[in-house]
């Protein structure tokens, strides 16, 4: 979108324009209440990222930032793919009998027509929505009405992540095995407040 819209503005360049961008979108997901309102309606926190990001640049083109926020996030959902592997993984642990609940933040709209996409509720007993359901990970409530959903005591259930705050810490401090999802391949954080009960790099290691 940056090599695109650049082209459209004067005396800047791509790089210059992903890099405000860039410092946009790090310090708007950096605050918890942000994060919050943001990742529920992401349409609107992008459009503030850009509109931010040509701020710092002392541009004064609103409808062009409006145009790359939207082109973005309609290309982003576009390009949405599961990880690979992902789905045999769902259809083995579903043959095998595995009681299998969905966790997702976000609005319903977006995680709606994702599961709808990739024909996803066939494998799960219990879906939660952040947007549907009133509160998100890592929510306590969150992970208590999910293991009730499955009738399932925490000792006995597996949460899969790829977030070690939203997924694994709240999941370990309720008595479950945290597996997480390192699927960039970049190892524990030296910072990392939590440790996984099992680190992965693809999803059909949950297999073996």
């Amino acid at each position: 979108m940056c090599l695109l819209y650049a082209r459209r503005l004067k005396g800047v360049s791509a790089e210059t324009l992903y890099a405000a961008v860039s410092r946009s979108r790090d310090w708007f997901w950096s605050d918890a209440g942000r994060h919050r309102v943001g990742r529920n309606d992401l349409k609107a926190a992008r459009r503030q990222i850009v509109a931010l990001a040509f701020e710092y640049l002392g541009l004064d083109e609103p409808e062009i930032a409006l145009q790359l926020a939207d082109d973005f996030t309609l290309e982003r959902e576009r390009l949405v793919r599961p990880f690979p592997g992902a789905i045999g993984t769902l259809q083995e642990l579903h043959r095998r009998g595995i009681q299998l609940a969905l966790v997702t933040n976000g609005a319903s709209a977006f995680q709606r027509a994702k599961i709808d996409r990739f024909d996803l509720r066939r494998y799960f007993r219990s879906i939660l929505i952040e947007g549907e359901f009133g509160v998100g990970k890592p929510d306590r409530a969150v992970f208590e009405h999910t293991l009730k959903a499955l009738d399932c005591s925490p000792s006995q259930a597996w949460m899969v992540g790829d977030s070690l705050t939203f997924d694994i810490e709240p999941a370990l401090d309720l008595g479950m095995h945290g597996i997480w999802m390192d699927y960039a391949g970049t190892g524990l954080p030296l910072a990392a407040r939590c440790v996984p009960s099992k680190t992965i790099s693809a999803l059909p290691e949950l297999l073996g």
